[in-house]
């Protein structure tokens, strides 16, 4: 039986790629950071999900993991590795704090190096195990090609793990572990939903508060109109079997809007943007 670790399971993307691939007859190990979770998921994938108990910014946690996939797969290799696990700060760069923008940058960046580190030999490049070379999929964003003003910490980690999936691809050839991104737009999962809990009281006097309060609202409606997880968890599967897969695949929403982004001038785009937000100084 073919086997993946998906970071991030209990909800979101992670949650229906978890079933997607437990539904394709694959076994899935899938991290989760309560035990309450690991029991849910167990519960509604059955005998082919297990679960695993880790943050993935716990360097000796997701080592501890990775050694009980290793006995599990009996000296097979591991099928695929999905870094999915992530979380979205919001704040501008003048007044968000340094352990806010230490914080996401330790999740999303950090967090996915670790798990390379733990699971990586698993995929292939461990000589003693047996088995085709594996997979490894980056979660990174659209936001990995866009800089989106007051989410400068979430946009700089998803450009992080762009560059990063770019020399990690290069480097794993010397094993055959290829290394592909997938680069969502807006997806109805708990990272956009979570927007209204995000106390942005701090910033109560700042001049950023209104476009702050427009972010927010913006979040929500993403969190309520974006693309159905189960459509990124279905090009996951995509990138982990097709005999020969792209380096990156953008699935998003509104593809002529995002096309439109990236074909106007740079200036045109920062107009429009500020103009919706508020961010432009006073005439």
């Amino acid at each position: 039986m073919q086997s993946v670790v998906i970071t991030g399971a209990s909800t979101g993307i992670g949650w229906a790629t978890a079933k997607l691939l437990v539904d394709r007859g694959f076994r899935v190990f899938g991290s989760v950071r309560k035990q309450a979770d690991a029991d849910r998921l167990k519960r509604e994938f059955g005998a082919n999900f297990v679960p695993l108990l880790f943050d993935v910014t716990d360097e000796a946690a997701v080592l501890s993991a990775a050694r009980e996939v290793r006995a599990a797969l009996g000296g097979e290799t591991l099928f695929g590795l999905v870094n999915n696990a992530g979380i979205a700060v919001a704040g501008p760069v003048l007044e968000l704090a340094a352990d806010e923008f230490r914080r996401q940058m330790d999740v999303n960046v950090i967090g996915p190096i670790i798990t390379t580190q733990g699971f990586g030999p698993l995929l292939g490049s461990d000589p003693s195990l047996k088995g085709p070379r594996g997979r490894i999929v980056m979660i990174s964003s659209v936001a990995g090609k866009n800089g989106n003003p007051l989410m400068s910490a979430y946009s700089a980690s998803k450009h992080a793990i762009e560059g990063l999936s770019e020399s990690l691809r290069r480097e794993m050839m010397l094993y055959g572990i290829d290394v592909i991104i997938i680069a969502p737009g807006a997806v109805k999962t708990p990272i956009w939903g979570k927007a209204e809990e995000v106390d942005i009281s701090a910033y109560k006097n700042s001049p950023f508060f209104p476009a702050l309060e427009r972010i927010r609202k913006f979040m929500l409606h993403l969190g309520e109109t974006g693309l159905p997880p189960e459509k990124i968890a279905e090009a996951i599967a995509r990138a982990l079997t097709s005999a020969s897969p792209k380096v990156r695949y953008q699935i998003a929403p509104d593809p002529m809007r995002h096309l439109m982004t990236s074909a106007l001038p740079k200036r045109m785009v920062d107009k429009i943007i500020a103009k919706r937000l508020g961010l432009l100084p006073p005439a």
